[in-house]
């Protein structure tokens, strides 16, 4: 709900943002001044880069609550969900 004199923003996608990429892993790296998490696809004996994003602290924080809040709300909705098994292999970049 819009708040008195706040305006409305619109975001413009393109099909291909709207259909989105499917990730099943993703890596996250960080500095004081920002976080930077890379969404991967990976398929042994390789994988692929999907996106990378790269977020202030602040909006890093606010993002991981927004998250947190979503899980509960899902669990509570369709149940609880295992946790998935982390990979056992080292992921680099290769360029």
């Amino acid at each position: 709900m819009n708040q008195p004199n706040q305006s409305q923003i619109q975001i413009k996608a393109t099909d291909e943002k709207l259909r989105g990429e499917y990730s099943n892993m993703m890596q996250i790296m960080h500095t004081k001044e920002e976080f930077v998490l890379d969404f991967l696809n990976i398929f042994p004996p390789t994988g692929t880069l999907n996106s990378r994003v790269i977020l202030s602290p602040g909006h890093f924080k606010r993002m991981m609550k927004a998250m947190e809040e979503n899980l509960k709300k899902y669990e509570t909705q369709f149940g609880k969900i295992s946790e998935s098994e982390a990979p056992k292999n080292n992921i680099g970049f290769q360029v």
